[in-house]
């Protein structure tokens, strides 16, 4: 199969199909988690979900580090993030600077995978 034959092979899904997410918050540092749904995926996961997207998904909130933590035997990683809380959930003045709504914004990130991964 060619190159070319393969990428037509590939759709666009959010993570959210493929994957969940567990978020925790202390101060202005996040954790965020990601676990496949299917060990399948989890190359997919390490593939496509990197420092460098997640750091350019969260650019908006003042994000300056990010960290990713390969959980292998698990099918998962976690994302240490700093600096993305505006303060803190008790310093910021934004209504809800909880990590939980972020988990749910990475959740949102498109990934590309084989068809055939999917059972359609």
């Amino acid at each position: 199969m060619s190159q070319a034959e393969r990428y037509a092979e590939r759709i666009t899904v959010p993570l959210h199909q493929i994957a969940h997410s567990r978020a925790g918050d202390k101060g202005d540092r996040l954790n965020l988690s990601l676990f496949a749904y299917d060990p399948r995926h989890y190359e997919i996961l390490v593939e496509q979900v990197t420092e460098a997207r997640v750091q350019a998904l969260l650019a908006h909130r003042g994000t300056s580090c990010v960290r990713r933590y390969l959980m292998p035997n698990l099918a998962g990683m976690n994302f240490v993030i700093d600096d993305v809380l505006q303060g803190g959930v008790n310093g910021a003045l934004n209504l809800d600077g909880h990590g939980k709504t972020l988990s749910f914004l990475l959740l949102g990130m498109e990934v590309e995978i084989d068809r055939e991964q999917l059972g359609y």
